[in-house]
């Protein structure tokens, strides 16, 4: 029962942070020090993972018929621009399926550490800082979705790499990224959001996959766990994405970048000097 209970504790932190660019990496390891699950090494490191799948289903009931080539109250013109954000969604995968999948298992072993987190946390912080003050002088070249160019898209896919390394945030990358190529907040938010359906269900499938090939099976009690946590993961993920492109309307990312730097003094403090 009380991993059930932790499974929900880690939920909620997943459902926050995944789309907030402020790292689920980062605030799952500092999680884990306090609510750490009673399973094994390899249990746990899945399903910080593949808890994701379930904030991916709350981009894909919120953006449903956004993303859906087949609806049938979409104009063929409306269909085919659906079927190129696919495109463009699929082009931004390609930098992040080259760099990520050979060096998938060495970026776990060696940067999957609260040093590296705590930097990561803390540069992107100053980053978002820098950034928006920079960018409040700046006009967005690109302030409609449908009119991102393949090239911006590729672009973004680049800055994505960035998010490998632990601590970074995926959405903060692509979100930066966007910003600095010429596209507006929103715009560079709801492609973040996009671009993290088939980025997230591949890193899970591919998490799965080595969980089982190392010989690990399921219990039912850990089926119940990784089912509860996505389960939370998804419920507070909607609200998170609500609330997210709400404050984007008024708001800039500094608050995230304040946010991110504190949490890395944080987690400086605790693992250098506390634990």
């Amino acid at each position: 029962m009380l991993n059930i209970l932790k499974a929900i504790i880690l939920g909620i932190i997943e459902g926050i942070t995944e789309f907030l660019p402020i790292s689920s990496t980062g605030h799952l390891y500092l999680a884990n020090e306090f609510v750490k699950l009673q399973e094994s090494q390899a249990f746990i490191n899945m399903f910080m993972v593949v808890i994701q799948l379930g904030a991916i289903l709350a981009v894909v009931i919120i953006y449903f018929h956004k993303l859906n080539p087949f609806s049938p109250t979409k104009s063929t013109s409306q269909k085919r621009e659906t079927w190129s954000l696919w495109w463009k969604v699929l082009l931004a995968c390609i930098p992040s399926i080259i760099v990520g999948l050979p060096l998938n298992d060495f970026m776990d072993q060696h940067f999957n550490t609260w040093q590296v987190i705590s930097a990561t946390l803390l540069i992107y912080g100053i980053l978002f800082i820098l950034i928006e003050n920079w960018n409040k002088k700046r006009q967005p070249k690109l302030s409609q979705l449908n009119k991102l160019p393949y090239s911006f898209a590729l672009a973004i896919g680049v800055f994505q790499i960035l998010s490998l390394v632990p601590g970074t945030s995926r959405s903060g990358a692509t979100i930066l990224g966007a910003i600095l190529i010429g596209a507006s907040r929103f715009v560079a938010t709801e492609f973040s959001f996009f671009l993290a359906i088939p980025t997230m269900v591949g890193a899970s499938g591919l998490k799965l996959v080595k969980y089982f090939i190392h010989g690990n099976t399921f219990t039912g009690m850990q089926i119940t766990i990784l089912l509860v946590g996505t389960f939370v993961s998804f419920l507070v993920a909607y609200l998170s994405i609500k609330f997210l492109l709400d404050y984007i309307k008024k708001n800039d990312f500094k608050a995230f970048g304040w946010y991110r730097i504190i949490l890395a003094i944080i987690v400086i403090g605790y693992f250098g000097f506390l634990k």
